[in-house]
């Protein structure tokens, strides 16, 4: 985690921010924090284990010159403990129950201060390491706070939700999301369309994403493919060299979950794409096939398996399947 990153939370998060901040130190020793992606629920955490920890605590900050801070700013802070997945292990990665045994040293010393736990994204934790959480949470030890951070908190189970104070950390306005993002962007049409990309999330919708600028041109030769049953191989080939399977499948995503919304007359995020063609050839169920589909492809590559193959496998699909 980055500490020290902002200078103030974000406008959305003032309120909880100031409901824990105002009943410190009479606040849960559980807390779970949770949100969209980009909603910033992790500079949130940062900004309040810094200030929780700080000796000079200022209203909306630490101080950042403390012993403590500058601890925390070298990531040595002997009363700060991160547990979080392994990133080596890219097969879904789950905290197992031998971080969570680290705990039970950590809140038993002795010592000044308060003793802070993040554990992130909490919705990882595996069946053995949430059982070994619940005792920890049923006696946290004095002085101790430990916060949960994910996007899924439904995931949680209930026994482990039950004993955290939740802060919602995504909700927001319309207008508090735009104004945020107009702020680094001079397009009002490009605010508007990176905010539907991004699910409404400020943060989601300020990154850079690479297959934002190919997806007309894959579009038309999805159409290519599907019209004139022109080769599909041809065109595999082509988008595996131009993007990653991931950014593939994601922007792929995005325009399936468009073409199905044009099916159903509803909202569409890519604004600014014309889906009036490509959704002639398909029917809604053949629609939801390719999009289960996509989903398998996911857990394919999760087994490794080779992804120029299964771009190869789709792209023929995208061609078979035709008609009303």
């Amino acid at each position: 985690m980055t500490f020290f990153k902002l200078n103030d939370v974000y406008p959305w998060q003032k309120t909880p921010w100031q409901q824990l901040t105002n009943r410190f130190p009479d606040i849960a020793h559980g807390l779970l924090f949770f949100g969209k992606n980009g909603c910033g629920k992790l500079d949130f955490t940062s900004h309040f284990v810094a200030w929780v920890l700080c000796l000079d605590k200022q209203p909306q900050q630490a101080c950042g010159q403390c012993s403590s801070c500058l601890w925390l700013k070298s990531n040595t802070h002997p009363n700060y403990l991160h547990i979080t997945v392994d990133e080596e292990k890219k097969t879904q990665p789950s905290i197992k129950i031998d971080k969570i045994r680290e705990l039970q040293p950590f809140i038993q010393q002795t010592g000044e201060g308060w003793r802070v736990v993040v554990i992130e994204p909490a919705d990882r934790l595996n069946t053995a390491a949430a059982n070994a959480l619940l005792k920890t949470l049923e006696e946290p030890g004095d002085r101790t706070i430990l916060i949960l951070v994910t996007e899924h908190f439904l995931k949680l189970p209930a026994t482990i939700r039950s004993r955290l104070q939740r802060y919602a950390l995504d909700r927001m306005t319309y207008q508090q999301a735009y104004s945020y993002v107009k702020k680094q962007l001079s397009d009002d049409a490009q605010v508007d369309l990176k905010l539907a990309l991004g699910n409404g999330m400020p943060l989601q919708a300020l990154k850079e994403h690479v297959w934002l600028t190919h997806r007309q041109e894959f579009l038309e030769d999805w159409i290519k493919i599907v019209k004139h049953k022109d080769t599909p191989m041809k065109y595999a080939t082509k988008w595996t060299k131009t993007l990653s399977f991931y950014d593939f499948q994601t922007m792929l995503e995005y325009l399936l979950a468009d073409i199905i919304c044009v099916k159903l007359q509803q909202h569409i995020k890519n604004t600014d794409l014309d889906f009036s063609e490509i959704v002639r050839f398909y029917s809604l169920e053949q629609l939801f096939h390719l999009h289960e589909q996509v989903q398998k492809n996911k857990q394919l590559n999760r087994q490794n398996v080779q992804t120029n193959l299964m771009l190869d496998q789709l792209f023929t699909l995208f061609m078979n399947i035709n008609g009303e």
